[in-house]
């Protein structure tokens, strides 16, 4: 049986260095738990704003947390920069500069949410669940001495066939520690069509359940192979789901990696994969005939317009309840809440 959860509250722990692990609890009911809240240079700064203002301000304002906040330095010496222009001799759609700019500002935010007080400073100030589920998702090469956190559904199974392996923890404070981001909800309905569409185990130890406590109008007698779920019921199993306790593949990345106890040196994002996948490979070292994989052939992209139809087909009340649960992906890896208003979603 899955593990039911009564209340439709997030249960986020987010962490920061200098304190001990605190828990943030945002409760969501039906009427008042809602939250209201070309250069590449332009746009970068415009998206930015937009970021802040629906994303990373939203947790912040709520949590009180810009009381006395000075921003840090961005991290980084600019070599990711040098690294972009180097290959863009080569290629002009190897020149990718706002994906750096990206990269700083979603630095600054980590930095800066993750400096205040009460959040975990390091892996060892994590819940013993918390800090076992980041060490089992930590993939070790020590031949190159780095350390990769893998998100599923952010081509994690590629980086798998590079990277093997490993011993983890005395390894934190030596090696390059990177991860890989993706749009919080694009990332959601990958697992969903991927799990509940082809994957046949999944189907049946999670949608065979998900179709008996979510399906209203079904016949009592007739079989239930959970092949057949539906993204609204897939939404309803997520928010009665705890968060640290969730299914890998819908885990948020936050949980996942721990970003505020796990001080990484470099996070990149599926929206940029193969020039953020590239710089890492040369940080590390290794030899040139080592590749990032490129997708299987049976790969299906969530284009923006598949997302759309998905998100814009959920009843409101839902979105509304699902998003709280993803907002530190949203506001730390600097991700724009999706835009579902009923105009948009006309279009």
């Amino acid at each position: 049986m899955l593990p039911r959860r009564q209340d439709y509250g997030v249960k986020m722990t987010a962490g920061v260095r200098g304190g001990s692990v605190m828990n943030f609890r945002t409760t969501v009911n039906s009427s008042s738990g809602r939250r209201r809240g070309s250069s590449a240079v332009l746009p970068s700064v415009l998206t930015f704003l937009v970021i802040v203002a629906s994303g990373g301000l939203l947790l912040m304002i709520e949590k009180g947390m810009l009381n006395s906040m000075e921003t840090p330095p961005p991290r980084g010496s600019g070599k990711r920069l040098d690294f972009i222009r180097q290959v863009g001799r080569h290629g002009p759609d190897a020149v990718d500069v706002e994906s750096q700019i990206l990269q700083e500002i979603r630095n600054r935010t980590i930095r800066t949410m993750c400096s205040q007080k009460n959040m975990p400073h390091n892996i060892w100030s994590l819940s013993p669940l918390q800090r076992k589920t980041v060490l089992q998702h930590i993939l070790v090469n020590d031949q190159y001495h780095f350390l990769y956190c893998y998100v599923p559904k952010v081509a994690c199974s590629n980086w798998k066939r590079v990277l093997k392996p490993d011993e983890i923890r005395y390894r934190l404070k030596h090696y390059f520690k990177f991860m890989f981001v993706r749009e919080p909800m694009e990332r959601l309905l990958s697992a969903y069509r991927n799990k509940f569409g082809e994957i046949q185990s999944y189907q049946k130890k999670y949608g065979v359940e998900i179709v008996k406590r979510y399906r209203k109008r079904r016949a009592k007698d007739a079989p239930i192979k959970g092949d057949d779920v539906t993204f609204g019921e897939f939404v309803r199993y997520l928010l009665d789901e705890d968060v640290e306790r969730m299914n890998e593949h819908w885990m948020p990345m936050y949980n996942l990696c721990q970003p505020c106890a796990v001080n990484y040196d470099f996070i990149g994002s599926y929206e940029h994969l193969e020039s953020d996948s590239a710089y890492v490979l040369q940080h590390v070292g290794v030899p040139p005939h080592v590749q990032f994989p490129e997708r299987q052939t049976w790969y299906k992209p969530v284009t923006t317009e598949t997302l759309h139809y998905y998100l814009c087909s959920l009843p409101q009340k839902l979105l509304k309840e699902l998003l709280p649960k993803y907002i530190l992906d949203f506001s730390l890896f600097t991700y724009p809440l999706p835009n579902t208003t009923t105009q948009h979603c006309r279009h």
